[in-house]
């Protein structure tokens, strides 16, 4: 089987398809089904959209990009599927998925977050106003299958399509393994926290209850992919992110961070940071917003923080129990590989992939 996956991002930067499509695309391979790749963003103009500056340099490399998108509808012919991930472009109305279920080329639409919302974050800026959200029921309503990266998102899709099927985000098990972490025997916790410059302000939302836990417990704060917000007392760490040292980088700490406010957009997310952490054997303490409750049952497999103080205390309790933390992290490592492992989900993409085209 042939498919057409557009995805917007570039590849192997992007954490929504790189955890989704370009992960499990190996697998897929061996179920039959190759992939042709057309993302709107290529790696340079993904590298500036989100700084900045360069106006000019931006409006260009995207229009570029959205004529260059536009292709696709007539190679889309040529497939015997096509897979869109979130949109075919980051901006304007679904002028290139309607072309192309009108061309009758079957589409599986997957989305894992909340994009028929309008939100607008920091560091999108002014390209936010030029998102169309509405154009996510439009691709819904076109598509041959839908799906979701979790039954919050389902329960939208499936008021425009018959056919959705939650998908959740997964994890490669076999780069993501507990024995890379290495033993710090006599050195401070590491507490730690993956993400991007547009979802800092969730962590920072910690920074009180982390400067008290610091004026008892010392610890070492390790923020990768974003500039860490100063903590008084704490050893604090920026790590840039990279495709080839993440795992490395995530294995150097004992409790993983993942705190969401409770709003509609956030209800939508998918619980990457949590399964990261878990799949390397490391508890994880998460706000109970969307999906995080059914990845983390608390005190099995993980902690859930329902307010400030819980936060701080569930904090104080992993710091000081060593054994705590391994049997937590022993049981979230099992829990991904049994559910959340790509070696589990990506046959069942394959199957949706044939569904759609009979």
């Amino acid at each position: 089987m042939k498919v057409l996956a557009l995805t917007p991002g570039p590849r192997f930067v992007s954490p929504g398809q790189r955890y989704r499509i370009e992960q499990w695309e190996p697998l897929l391979r061996a179920e039959g089904v190759t992939l042709t790749h057309a993302p709107f963003m290529e790696n340079g103009l993904g590298s500036i959209l989100y700084q900045p500056g360069g106006t000019f340099e931006k409006v260009a490399g995207v229009t570029s990009a959205f004529w260059r998108q536009l292709g696709t509808i007539s190679k889309s012919t040529h497939f015997d599927l096509v897979y869109i991930f979130r949109e075919a472009a980051i901006i304007g109305p679904a002028i290139i998925e309607r072309r192309i279920a009108s061309g009758g080329t079957p589409i599986v639409f997957d989305f894992d977050d909340a994009v028929f919302l309008r939100y607008r974050s920091r560091a999108n800026g002014y390209l936010s106003y030029l998102k169309f959200p509405g154009k996510t029921a439009t691709i819904c309503r076109r598509a041959r299958h839908v799906m979701t990266g979790n039954r919050y998102l389902a329960d939208y899709a499936t008021r425009l399509n018959d056919a959705v099927t939650v998908i959740p985000t997964t994890i490669d098990t076999e780069i993501y393994r507990p024995e890379l972490r290495r033993p710090r025997s006599g050195a401070p916790v590491t507490i730690g926290w993956t993400g991007s410059h547009s979802t800092l302000q969730h962590l920072e939302r910690l920074v009180p209850a982390l400067a008290e836990l610091a004026r008892t417990h010392p610890f070492r704060l390790v923020v990768v992919g974003a500039r860490a917000p100063d903590v008084p007392g704490a050893e604090v760490v920026s790590r840039r992110w990279t495709a080839e040292t993440e795992v490395e980088d995530l294995s150097d700490i004992d409790v993983g961070l993942m705190p969401l406010p409770d709003e509609p957009w956030t209800r939508g997310k998918c619980g990457l940071k949590a399964l990261q952490y878990m799949a390397l054997g490391i508890p994880a303490i998460v706000s109970p917003v969307g999906v995080n409750t059914e990845i983390v049952a608390h005190g099995k497999n993980g902690l859930v923080a329902n307010s400030d103080a819980a936060w701080l205390e569930h904090l104080k309790t992993l710091m000081l129990d060593s054994e705590l933390r391994h049997r937590l992290g022993a049981e979230a490592r099992k829990t991904v590989v049994t559910r959340y492992s790509a070696r589990v989900v990506a046959p069942k993409v394959a199957e949706i992939f044939r569904q759609a085209t009979h």
